[in-house]
């Protein structure tokens, strides 16, 4: 079947829906290069015509991977609520965009719609948001979860502090971890990316995470992101773990280029039900970001959102405690520039609210891409005023291992005094009690990581 618009005296025409949300997409170097991208503004505005025309029946029934054939797909589809479904599913998509962004939509009812929405129908309805609308409707809806601490309470915005170092030394990393505690990060995680990814290694870490954690009694989570495999095995052996981490993709084939399944999840879920060491329910932590399915080769022909929605539509499966797109890190082949990064990351946040997911973001750019720092600085107020419930803070902005620029410790608690926003609660009155905050700002202790040697428990 073919879907036609017809705009100023021309007709488009376009020979399955994968080709409409592909051409109705916001330009992506990411689609131009895997060749599904409009040819020309008004062929997009075309496409962006006849998706809206779309219902989201037709959506559900014509999801970009085979059911048949896609572990992502089935995993989606079958976690619909088909209650919700089958009061909304006449809707178009446009009507969709219309009753988010209404001013009588609350979040209570955003949240059970979003149990019938596929990951195509996501996709979808954001296709036809401007940045502004997508900040509106995400700032509408708060999605929270709990570890050892509840993150997304609004209000709040939190911050992993990723403490990387170029040879995983354990003084090296114990120092940044310091550091990002005294200018008032960690709040929803203290997260290490290892350059070894050993079983030992991974093991140490941990260990040393967990005996800071413990002697300052901080109120945080931690993690080491690994492979998952390399978790499992660590915390199988009797490493101390609060989350297990793992990047997904949005189909089947990428999770295998990964070396997970939906299995592996699932028995990494069971471990830390019976060895990790958090308090609450969640305890999966899951990456995301645009364009990692072209670059294993397993897009299926589809644009990078709409495999994007789809990693969504995976992780939710999991009641995950976070999740997070790396909007910038794989480079330019995939977002040009700050101005498709930026469109980027509203989109992922949307998306990954609309899924019902705690969702953070990795502001970030790399170094041969047409972005600096102020664009990520720009992104990260951009999200905030969104409600993003988490950012990532570096050293210096400088993540010496991963070679890309994020956003500084500094950064988290200069927007929260900007936008009137606060830590987690548990963790600022951790802050207080230690004399780094105090009523919601920092003291003059902040960035001074010696001033708390001498306060651990």
């Amino acid at each position: 079947m073919s879907y036609k618009s017809t705009l100023f005296g021309r007709t488009y025409t376009f020979s399955s829906i994968k080709e409409v949300l592909a051409k109705a997409n916001e330009l992506k170097s990411g689609d131009i290069l895997a060749g599904v991208a409009a040819g020309s503004d008004l062929e997009r505005i075309a496409a962006k015509d006849a998706l809206s025309q779309m219902t989201l029946d037709t959506l559900r029934q014509n999801p970009v991977v085979p059911y048949e054939e896609d572990e992502v797909t089935r995993i989606n589809q079958d976690s619909i609520n088909e209650v919700v479904y089958d009061s909304i599913k006449s809707w178009t998509v446009a009507e969709l965009r219309e009753w988010i962004l209404d001013c009588d939509t609350a979040e209570r009812d955003m949240q059970r719609v979003s149990r019938g929405l596929t990951a195509e129908m996501i996709a979808a309805v954001t296709k036809l948001m401007s940045n502004l609308d997508l900040i509106c409707a995400s700032a509408k809806m708060r999605v929270r979860a709990r570890c050892n601490t509840t993150i997304g309470m609004r209000g709040t915005l939190a911050a992993r502090l990723q403490p990387n170092h170029t040879t995983d030394n354990i003084e090296g990393i114990t120092a940044s971890v310091m550091e990002g505690l005294s200018y008032g990060c960690g709040d929803a995680l203290i997260g290490l990316n290892p350059v070894n990814d050993t079983v030992s290694s991974v093991s140490e870490v941990l260990k040393r995470l967990n005996d800071i954690k413990n002697r300052y009694e901080i109120p945080t989570q931690i993690c080491v992101l690994g492979h998952i495999t390399t978790q499992i095995e660590a915390v199988s052996k009797g490493a101390p773990a609060d989350l297990i981490f793992q990047s997904v993709a949005g189909s089947e084939k990428g999770n295998r280029a990964f070396g997970f399944n939906g299995e592996t999840v699932r028995e990494a879920l069971e471990l830390l039900r019976r060895h990790g060491n958090s308090a609450g329910p969640d305890v999966m932590y899951f990456e995301t970001g645009q364009g990692s399915e072209l670059s294993s080769e397993s897009h299926y022909g589809a644009d990078q959102l709409t495999m994007e929605a789809r990693c969504y539509g995976f992780a939710r499966e999991f009641a995950p405690f976070m999740v997070n797109t790396v909007v910038g890190f794989i480079g330019p082949e995939y977002l040009y520039d700050s101005r498709q990064v930026m469109r980027a990351g509203l989109e992922d946040h949307f998306m990954g609210k609309l899924s019902g997911l705690p969702m953070g973001c990795d502001c970030c750019y790399t170094n041969h891409m047409m972005a600096d720092q102020n664009d990520l600085e720009n992104l990260s107020v951009l999200l905030a005023s969104a409600g993003v419930n988490y950012i990532i803070s570096i050293p210096a902005s400088d993540d010496v291992m991963l070679n890309y620029q994020s956003n500084a410790f500094h950064d988290p608690s200069a927007i929260r005094e900007a936008l009137n926003l606060r830590p987690i609660r548990e963790f600022e009155i951790w802050l207080e009690k230690m004399g780094i905050m105090e009523n919601g700002r920092l003291t003059r202790y902040a960035g001074d990581p010696t001033f708390l040697l001498g306060k651990g428990a």
